[in-house]
């Protein structure tokens, strides 16, 4: 006869062994899907029709367009871009699985080192704008589920429409004309400083606070018609209670997974952003590596976009049952099934 502690360790083992199960079925994809953003960026650039190493010589000539053919030759042998295709992905792929991304065509220097390099500036853009973002793209939607004012509720759910549809670098040329060239509050270029982080930080904010207080405000909308909610205002609940301890925390799932995206987008933003405030970063890594063909680079940097996108959705994964317990129970009802 099975006793009442039996049961219980055998529920708390099948639970453990359940979550091992799924932390490897995610592992796995996460791996999946850095080789098939390796693959895919590999197949897509080091099949196309231009030479780097000729753009190389040519730059490094001063635009001259005439190549010393044995140089060149030297140059596509050291990189390894005279080997059969499958040849070159192997041994890309080889030495990526050993964390090695090769050298830049134009510097020579290891892609990992420019990477690490610019990542640091680019996170830190990235990390403010949020510190920035997410209350704000909060706090519209509360401020405007909370006031009595019908004037007050339709300016506030009005602008994350007027954000959203601001382009990026429109909002960074704007905050340059205000706040550098007419007040001179902050700096227009530079990485130097809190002070240089600011303008670029903020326009990043702008568009990811937008998309985050639509999202937060149709979901408290949505659930602002559900019949839990006339059964709290019932038992006596005041408008701000209603709003914050139920309608927020119903309608914080879809804006937690609409965040994790926008993380991932950030790095994309930057490349805009760092180019209209010339700082040294990812998004002007980028840019050199596209202008210049320097395949190693560009190719690098898809890696780290992917890595990027699969570490925040791995992190969502674990998350989500924090904020929705309902979440775990449906993950353990698909595991039993």
């Amino acid at each position: 006869m099975t006793t009442l502690p039996d049961t219980r360790t055998a529920r708390a083992s099948a639970a453990a062994r359940s979550r091992l199960a799924a932390i490897a079925r995610r592992v796995a994809q996460v791996l999946f899907v850095l080789w098939g953003a390796f693959t895919g960026a590999f197949l897509a650039l080091y099949r196309m029709p231009s030479d780097p190493v000729t753009l190389m010589l040519a730059q490094r000539s001063g635009g001259s367009t005439v190549v010393d053919p044995e140089q060149a030759a030297q140059l596509r042998a050291e990189y390894g871009f005279d080997q059969p295709v499958w040849r070159q992905y192997l041994g890309l792929l080889g030495r990526a699985l050993h964390g090695d991304l090769g050298r830049s065509v134009q510097t020579g220097e290891p892609v990992i080192g420019l990477i690490g390099q610019a990542l640091p500036q680019t996170v830190e853009i990235a990390v403010f704008a949020l510190i920035v973002a997410v209350p704000l793209g909060v706090a519209l939607p509360v401020l405007s589920a909370l006031t009595g004012n019908s004037l007050l509720r339709g300016l506030l759910d009005s602008i994350p429409a007027f954000g959203v549809a601001m382009p990026s670098f429109w909002v960074g040329i704007l905050l340059l004309q205000l706040f550098s060239f007419h007040w001179a509050v902050f700096p227009s270029t530079g990485n130097q400083g809190f002070a240089a982080l600011v303008l670029p930080s903020l326009t990043l904010a702008v568009p990811t606070a937008a998309v985050l207080a639509q999202i937060v405000g149709r979901g408290i909308r949505e659930n602002l018609r559900r019949n839990y909610v006339e059964l709290v205002r019932a038992k006596g609940a005041g408008r701000v209670r209603v709003v914050l301890r139920h309608l927020l925390r119903n309608a914080s799932l879809p804006a937690l997974t609409v965040t994790g995206l926008l993380v991932a987008n950030l790095l994309g933003g930057a490349v805009v952003v760092e180019t209209v405030f010339a700082r040294a970063g990812l998004g002007q890594l980028t840019v050199t590596a596209v202008t210049n063909e320097d395949l190693p680079v560009i190719l690098g940097l898809v890696v780290l976009s992917a890595a990027v996108y699969a570490a925040v959705s791995l992190l969502l994964e674990v998350v989500y049952p924090l904020v929705d317990p309902r979440a775990a129970g449906a993950r353990r009802a698909a595991g039993r099934a």
